[in-house]
């Protein structure tokens, strides 16, 4: 007979998770506040719906692991860690359930990362009879990545492997993922969000959904970038704060956009605004160009010329630990 958790049970940590929808029958996470969506642009409710980077987290015994879910949306499956380190994928498309069996019987910590796509709704953890469950009190340094679908990486193998899962998991960071696809474009509401979360690294990934919707013009980006820094300062003055302008796009490298904008003028802009705010005293903002994390070395992992597929995201996610997380986060 399993032994069961509801979602809400003490004991089960909801990590990357903004607010958690709570229904009679099922809970499901959020990435922006669930009852202040509407203040929200409408776009963002869609990718904000899916739990990429959301992580359920417990210490137990169990030697089996599984839950009852509502899925909607998506084929993105379900990732099992073990003490940090990945164990198996299970697959949700079109699923009720999931099961991880022949765990080992010693007290571990379990993390279930949720898929990157498409809603989730979970209506219990089922555990193995007698299992001891306690909740897991995370001292890792948080980490907050905000960005397009480049971030939220749809074409990720599986969840541990977005590039943020990649790096997260390198570096032993507990992550909040702000990846929302085509819905990056440095809205105050996110600048917001930012600052009122407890955050030890932030990294800003900017201007690809702006170039691409021609949200922004060249008068108004190099503010929007300023605005959000300032916007986080008021409750982050201190801790290491990155911008990382667009990566590797071949079609959009030169090309303007209908108002002016190439990647190349958006990658100078970035650089510009960062700039700036060191003049002004922010010692503790960095810039780091696209290029640099994802340039034409790896044009092969970008089947599209702009979303790197699985091979592609699992490269990005280890540029960026070598460039930007054990660089200015490590400091």
């Amino acid at each position: 007979m399993a032994y069961s958790l509801q979602p809400t049970d003490s004991r089960l940590t909801w990590q990357g998770v903004v607010e958690l929808h709570i229904a009679e029958e099922w809970t499901m996470p959020w990435r922006i506040p669930y009852e202040q969506r509407a203040l929200f642009p409408g776009g963002i409710e869609g990718p904000a719906s899916a739990p990429a980077g959301v992580r359920i987290s417990f210490i137990t015994d169990a030697s089996s692991v599984g839950g009852s879910v509502v899925r909607q949306g998506g084929s993105a499956p379900i990732d099992l860690c073990i003490d940090g380190g990945y164990v198996e994928t299970a697959p949700l498309a079109g699923q009720e359930s999931f099961l991880f069996e022949g765990l080992p019987a010693h007290q571990k910590r379990v993390e279930l990362w949720l898929p990157q796509g498409g809603q989730f709704r979970l209506k219990s953890i089922e555990l193995s009879d007698g299992a001891r469950v306690e909740a897991f009190n995370d001292r890792r340094p948080r980490w907050i990545t905000y960005g397009s679908s480049i971030t939220q990486c749809g074409a990720a193998s599986s969840p541990c492997f977005t590039w943020p899962g990649v790096a997260a998991r390198a570096c032993d960071f507990n992550l909040t993922c702000l990846g929302f696809g085509g819905q990056c474009h440095l809205d105050p509401m996110i600048a917001r969000l930012i600052r009122d979360m407890e955050a030890d690294y932030i990294s800003i990934c900017c201007g690809i959904n702006i170039q691409g919707a021609n949200s922004l013009s060249p008068r108004a980006f190099r503010p929007a970038v300023i605005g959000t820094a300032q916007t986080i300062r008021e409750k982050h003055p201190d801790i290491p704060l990155a911008f990382i302008s667009p990566i590797y796009s071949p079609p959009r490298e030169e090309n303007r956009n209908n108002v002016g904008f190439s990647l190349q003028g958006m990658r100078a802009e970035v650089k510009a605004a960062v700039d700036a705010l060191k003049s002004c005293g922010d010692d503790n903002v960095h810039y780091f160009s696209g290029l640099d994390i994802f340039g034409p070395e790896l044009n092969e992992f970008l089947p599209d010329q702009l979303h790197p597929n699985a091979e592609g995201y699992k490269r990005l996610g280890a540029n960026f630990v070598k460039t930007v997380a054990q660089t200015v986060f490590a400091a």
